[in-house]
């Protein structure tokens, strides 16, 4: 089939939207549009209506038109199946299909519509993959402004530090002129840390973070203005018995309070990309995948999507003009590669190896450079990473919640394994039974965190039970997350030779970072 163009437009005519899919001018749009509602035959149903030229395809929905218009030649079998596609797709983005939801929601629709057709031909996608399409979020862009936002900061700082040289240097020079070296060093030091204590102090603080007093006492200078006061003077640290009273009344709300300066192993954790200790050779890659699932409480997956990205980063020039080579299992035939555009597609299709398209070239220097991504879609529920099943029953105005999960995929060794269930608000803190691994309940949040350290071929299955009053709808949608060091697709770098002479091999370092994007039961 060809498709010309597909419009919505209302019972009386009047086009809201239209995407054109072929070179089409504005005049010969608006006079086919124009001409439907003439064509149409009162009291009588039909889907679709031709002319000498054109066929109109169309399917009421509620107060609109969605139409299609196709060339005479198309087959109407594929054209009706494609409006059907078109029709599901509006009810996505617009909840009262009525003239003012269309025009506000015009740019969405119009981009989901090219999701469909491209050149005027359908592409071999579902309403599922649609969503997915134009929900998917640019890992490339938030790089950007990740890398954009930090230079700010650190340009912000640099002249934060410059101004506050030149500030100190001219006060050290004006004193100096008056009274001498010494003079002016030992009068103008106290006097100059209260005067830029309201001003210089506060401007720095806003960058930098809070730093321990136990810190300050070894790292400031130990000259102080003392006051000439001595017993009506704030003192510090004479309040330790109220502070713990505090803390014990938080603590007795279920509020968890931690000793300050020391992280809690999860915090540890994702505070640091690359682990403490590794060097990173002047060749380093970095494999990085992302897991999305949606799976429903009774069983069954919605999505459950990968997207993995393959970063370069060199920071020797001399081993600008590398190829890398990768080892994929050919076997999955789900998994669907990309490589970057100046890397030779052909190479990596026939050699698993990763190079540049022009002899001669080399890689940017001291920057991450995505060189190859994967994707993976699949509704199979033996291809999830880790499946959790919750069993809530009601009993006698409570429920008794059993809740499991298994690792299917005996490969990955999953780390900081959280689960959060929701707990319905003001019905007290949930009492747990028998339990692998730690829970935590967080009253504020009202949440029951089942954090398990190390979920690997050791410990494929474990369990929780607790009880609360509630209902077994309450108690969705349960959310997970984790990190592995092992990749979902099995995904390897295997070595990095030079591209050029008699490819030397060159030394490298790897580091693998499976995170969760979105895991959900509902």
């Amino acid at each position: 089939m060809v498709l010309l163009a597909a419009a919505v437009c209302t019972k009386q005519g009047k086009a809201l939207l239209s995407r054109q899919f072929v070179e089409m001018t504005r005049a010969r749009i608006e006079g086919l549009l124009a001409a439907f509602p003439k064509l149409m035959i009162s009291g009588k149903q039909h889907t679709f209506v031709e002319t000498e030229n054109v066929r109109y395809v169309y399917q009421p929905l509620e107060k609109i038109y969605m139409l299609l218009i196709t060339t005479k030649a198309s087959n109407i079998l594929e054209d009706l199946e494609t409006l059907h596609l078109f029709s599901k797709v509006i009810p996505d983005y617009c909840h009262t299909l009525d003239e003012q939801d269309i025009i506000d929601n015009a740019f969405e629709i119009i981009f989901a519509f090219d999701e469909i057709i491209a050149l005027g031909y359908r592409e071999n996608v579902n309403l599922a993959q649609i969503r997915t399409f134009t929900e998917m979020d640019s890992h490339e862009e938030k790089i950007y402004e990740a890398m954009r936002k930090s230079q700010e900061k650190e340009a912000r700082d640099e002249m934060k530090r410059k101004a506050k040289e030149l500030t100190l240097a001219k006060r050290e020079a004006t004193k100096g002129g008056r009274g001498g070296f010494s003079g002016g060093f030992s009068g103008g030091f106290g006097s100059q840390d209260m005067r830029s204590g309201s001003s210089g102090v506060s401007a720095v603080s806003e960058s930098l973070p809070l730093v321990p007093e136990s810190m300050k006492s070894s790292s400031q200078p130990s000259v102080v203005s003392r006051p000439s006061s001595s017993g009506t003077a704030m003192k510090l640290g004479q309040k330790h018995k109220d502070v713990d009273t505090f803390v014990t009344k938080l603590e007795e709300e279920g509020q968890r309070v931690a000793p300050v300066g020391v992280p809690t192993p999860l915090t540890a954790v994702h505070t640091t990309a690359t682990p403490t200790g590794a060097q990173l050779e002047s060749v380093h890659l970095k494999l990085s995948e992302k897991v999305t699932l949606v799976a429903g409480k009774d069983g069954g997956v919605q999505n459950l999507e990968v997207l993995g990205i393959l970063y370069l980063k060199i920071t020797d020039p001399a081993f600008g003009n590398v190829v890398v080579t990768v080892k994929h299992n050919e076997q999955e035939k789900q998994v669907q590669f990309q490589t970057h555009p100046n890397v030779n597609k052909q190479l990596f299709q026939d050699k698993q190896l990763i190079g540049l398209k022009q002899a001669g070239k080399s890689f940017p220097l001291n920057q991450d450079v995505g060189v190859l991504k994967w994707r993976l879609q699949t509704t199979e529920e033996s291809m999830v990473p880790l499946s959790i099943n919750c069993w809530p029953s009601e009993n006698s105005g409570k429920c008794d919640v059993n809740i499991e999960y298994e690792l299917l995929q005996k490969q990955l060794e999953l780390q900081d394994v959280v689960v959060t269930i929701p707990i319905p608000s003001g019905v007290g803190s949930p009492v747990v039974g028998e339990l692998d691994g730690e829970h935590i309940y967080e009253p504020k949040k009202h949440t029951l965190e089942w954090r398990l350290p190390v979920i690997d071929v050791s410990n494929t299955t474990g369990s929780m039970e607790f009880t609360v009053a509630g209902l077994p709808s309450d108690f969705f949608p349960i959310n997970v997350s984790f990190t592995s060091t092992k990749p979902y697709c099995t995904i390897e770098v295997t070595g990095v030779n030079m591209a050029e002479g008699d490819g030397a091999p060159v030394k490298f370092s790897k580091e693998v970072a499976l995170t969760t994007d979105k895991y959900e039961i509902v």
